[in-house]
């Protein structure tokens, strides 16, 4: 798997895991807990991550939704 994004937004993050999934794109969330235990302060960014083979269609798609997956 291979990072797609990287955020502090859980509502961004949830909202992109649910586009991919309705795209038919599998993908996962990373630093969920790590995240929640230091406070949610912002420290960690938590990442989405996708098939390697998935990550050119999954970034065209944020693209397409006025999401930059490069920050």
């Amino acid at each position: 798997m291979i990072e797609l994004l990287r955020s502090n937004d859980v509502v961004l993050l949830s909202w992109v895991g649910v586009y991919l999934r309705d795209a038919g794109i599998e993908s996962m969330l990373l630093d969920r807990h790590i995240a929640v235990t230091e406070g949610s302060i912002g420290a960690f960014k938590q990442r989405v991550m996708v098939l390697d083979e998935d990550l050119d269609a999954a970034r065209a798609l944020l693209t397409d939704a006025g999401i930059d997956a490069e920050t």
